[in-house]
């Protein structure tokens, strides 16, 4: 006897999905169900994503992607998720430097800063570094379209020696919060991404006085580095900027709530 072709499975309801993340707290839970059933493939697909938002896990790690500055950039466990506000930086480096031919996107996590510098400069050089090995392979992913080339290492350790004195753009997201108010960070970030890309030291700007420090030799005449940082952070980190003999200043967005500090050779 043939066997009967199994019934594929019903649609998942939207109503049902986004009153599960409403009982786990999601605040935007009609939003996140909808993004949830637009990735799924199947209903149990979306049922099991929602189960894993519900639990806890970011939302662009149970996705496998963050929008970002126009982008889909892929994310996974363990990933550093970028935030949209840091998408203020974006616009503040192709604002200062527009003709930029040489990008370099230092602890890049998933690489989406590079990938959007690189989608808006066509044919520019892109490379991007990160410490943790995880976060190089997800940049990967995210520079291929692009043709740009991500390292593992140690901050400026992690690049090729001929790109010294020759980068227009150097992007610096640092981990930028004191090490005394990671465990007070929403458990989203505190338990699902890593602490090398949260944690900054004491002041929480450890991270940043060392790619500040460097940034002069790698830079080319009139390159700029830029970094995120706090409201009450700005000072100190212009501080150490122009002890770096850069140009410096803070470029502020009240919408994004987004401090970036902006060094030019």
């Amino acid at each position: 006897m043939a066997a009967v072709p199994a019934s594929p499975a019903p649609p998942a309801d939207p109503s049902s999905l986004a009153a599960a993340l409403r009982a786990a707290g999601c605040v935007f839970a009609e939003d996140e169900a909808r993004l949830i059933l637009a990735t799924a493939r199947t209903a149990d697909e979306a049922t099991a994503m929602a189960q894993a938002r519900a639990s806890g896990l970011p939302l662009e790690h149970v996705l496998g992607w963050a929008e970002f500055h126009g982008l889909r950039i892929s994310v996974g466990p363990g990933v550093f998720v970028p935030r949209r506000r840091t998408e203020f930086l974006v616009d503040q480096a192709l604002a200062q430097a527009p003709d930029a031919r040489v990008v370099v996107d230092l602890c890049c996590g998933s690489g989406a800063l590079g990938a959007a510098l690189a989608a808006a400069l066509d044919g520019a050089e892109v490379h991007a570094a990160d410490i943790d090995s995880a976060a190089v392979r997800c940049a990967r992913r995210n520079l291929a379209p692009h043709g740009g080339h991500a390292h593992t290492g140690d901050l400026y350790a992690a690049l090729p020696a001929g790109l010294r004195g020759r980068i227009g753009i150097l992007t610096a997201n640092v981990p930028y919060v004191p090490t005394a108010e990671v465990p007070l960070l929403p458990a989203e970030a505190r338990d699902h991404e890593p602490a090398v890309a949260l944690d900054g030291g004491p002041d929480g700007l450890d991270v940043l006085r060392r790619v500040a420090a460097g940034a002069a030799e790698w830079l080319a005449p009139g390159g700029c580095l830029l970094s995120e940082t706090s409201a009450r952070q700005a000072d100190t980190a212009l501080a150490a900027f122009t002890r770096a003999g850069l140009a410096a200043y803070v470029a502020v967005s009240h919408e994004w709530d987004a401090h970036v500090v902006i060094g030019v050779r």
